[in-house]
């Protein structure tokens, strides 16, 4: 009999640090089972889902870029993903069939959920997948004005519209407003990618930069922020936590916390 299994799927998906992460929790845990990465290009993402859903063995999958928003077009959406954050990073497999859910935004919570950021000013980077699940998590703890930087303003004015935030959406090459806190939810600064060029200068000394991106860790964005002595919090914050959420629904036990330490060793090795 097969052994269960997981995996994470994109394209490219030799980056991911997914594998790592659950197989260090499945090894801790004493489960017998596995987690892998596979590339799947877009126009196979229907046949994949089929071709999963097919297999008793397989738990489910973590979904990155380029998929988060076409997955809900091939599962089921029984949380309404799709009307709440409008992408999903996580499927897994229930007792009625596989549904889609969007394990990013807590994800993404986790390292700042000690700070009180009701009524200040945010800037975010990217309108994708990943921006969605961030701009969902800001809007419910009651951030000030949002200032949304993209390739195509329309579509993170469209975003800003869809979560109910206040703001503005200007092209990337935009100056910096004062903020709180800094996110770049794009994959600009990522292995592979152009850099993110931006000018930190109108931050204040107290704002907090965050990217997103963690291959590599410690990305251009970052680098400038230390550089001025901003707070910083990196990519892999993040990744734990929404991955936290993802393992306990592909595998029924809690992701063990208490070893993150250990974990984050691992991961920088």
């Amino acid at each position: 009999m097969t052994k269960p299994y997981a995996e994470v799927i994109g394209d490219p998906i030799a980056q991911s640090k997914s594998p790592l992460i659950h197989r260090f929790w499945l090894d801790r845990l004493g489960i017998d089972a596995d987690y892998r990465a596979t590339r799947v290009a877009p126009d196979a993402l229907a046949a994949y889902f089929a071709d999963r859903a097919a297999d008793p063995a397989w738990r489910g999958c973590n979904v990155t870029v380029p998929h988060k928003v076409d997955a809900l077009d091939h599962v089921p959406d029984p949380g309404n993903v799709r009307g709440s954050i409008g992408a999903a990073n996580t499927v897994f497999r229930t007792a009625d069939g596989l549904a889609a859910t969007n394990t990013d935004a807590a994800g993404f919570l986790s390292p700042i959920a000690e700070l009180d950021l009701t009524g200040k000013p945010v800037v975010v980077v990217g309108a994708g997948g990943a921006a969605r699940a961030v701009l969902f998590a800001l809007s419910k703890v009651g951030v000030g004005p949002v200032t949304l930087l993209n390739r195509t303003p329309l579509k993170g004015a469209a975003l800003l519209s869809t979560f109910g935030l206040k703001g503005q959406a200007l092209p990337l090459s935009a100056r910096l407003p004062s903020a709180a806190l800094l996110v770049n939810t794009s994959t600009l600064g990522m292995t592979g990618q152009p850099p993110l060029e931006l000018d930190l200068l109108p931050l204040p000394a107290d704002a907090i930069v965050y990217d997103i991106v963690y291959s590599p860790l410690e990305t251009g964005l970052l680098t400038q922020a230390h550089e001025r002595g901003l707070d910083t919090i990196d990519g892999l914050d993040m990744l734990v936590g929404q991955a936290a959420l993802a393992f306990e629904l592909f595998f029924g036990q809690p992701a063990p916390r208490e070893h993150d330490e250990e974990l984050r060793e691992a991961l920088l090795g």
